[in-house]
């Protein structure tokens, strides 16, 4: 009887112990040029050593919940990840025309656009809980088209994935050295096929190791946040396939490009 006590008392300190491990979450301000940024990091408590590190861009919305989501479940697979602010203040918006007017402002300079990405990495790499050597970034829309901005301008980082990115393509001359993964719904119109072919010529140019997965029957723009359909859009649509299906292939990638 007194042996069965203290296994009770073992297995009730363990659970214990997995109940107060928990993903934690904290603002974090930075400056770039000028300009404050508030991002968000997310990390598992329960992990003592370094890790890899993610970061993660959001929507051409601004720091909403879906990029933070999408932060805190890479936290939930053993990641540090840090969902970064690329227009300033963390400020997010529900209005296209709002979103339409930050974007531009970020992408109306290439060189800008990039130099704010990596202000958002440098974040990510100065913890103390990752593991500097591997680092990963992922985005989505606008994010996605930052990603490609990222592997062009040569940023030392192991891979990055696109989820219905805009698919800027890689001007001439450009070499890559980071691994490359897309994922794009074929019946997106923000990013017709012209643009699609154009992104897949120029990525072969450049001698990358790249991959680039189309889904199918109807999948369309934003087809990972559930919360697609209610902007107003008629060309964005959440899709729980193509979403699990890029989900699981992202974790794939990281698999291997973090062995």
């Amino acid at each position: 009887m007194k042996k069965l006590s203290m296994l009770a008392i073992a297995g009730l300190s363990l659970l214990a112990s997995n109940v107060m491990a928990a993903v934690k979450s904290e603002a974090v301000s930075y400056e770039h040029d000028g300009t404050k940024f508030v991002g968000q990091m997310y990390y598992d408590d329960a992990v003592t050593e370094k890790r890899p590190g993610v970061l993660v861009v959001h929507e051409w919305w601004g720091l909403n919940d879906h990029a933070k989501n999408r932060a805190e479940a890479l936290a939930k697979l053993g990641y540090v990840a840090f969902a970064a602010d690329m227009y300033g203040e963390g400020k997010s918006t529900d209005k296209p025309e709002q979103a339409k007017e930050w974007m531009t402002e970020v992408t109306s300079d290439v060189d800008a656009w990039r130099a704010i990405a990596n202000a958002g990495l440098e974040q990510l790499k100065k913890s103390d809980k990752v593991d500097a050597e591997k680092l990963a970034a992922i985005g989505y829309c606008f994010g996605g088209g930052t990603m490609m901005q990222m592997a062009y301008s040569g940023t030392d980082i192991d891979g990055v994935v696109s989820f219905h990115g805009s698919l800027p393509s890689a001007p001439d001359g450009t070499e890559i050295k980071t691994k490359v993964l897309a994922f794009h719904g074929n019946a997106d119109a923000m990013v017709p096929p012209a643009t699609v072919n154009k992104f897949t010529e120029q990525m072969e140019k450049t001698g990358a190791d790249w991959q680039f997965v189309a889904y199918g029957s109807g999948v369309r723009h934003g087809f990972t946040n559930p919360n697609a359909g209610k902007y107003g859009i008629e060309n964005l649509k959440y899709d729980e396939k193509a979403d699990q299906r890029s989900w699981a292939g992202m974790q794939a990638f990281f698999n291997e490009i973090f062995k």
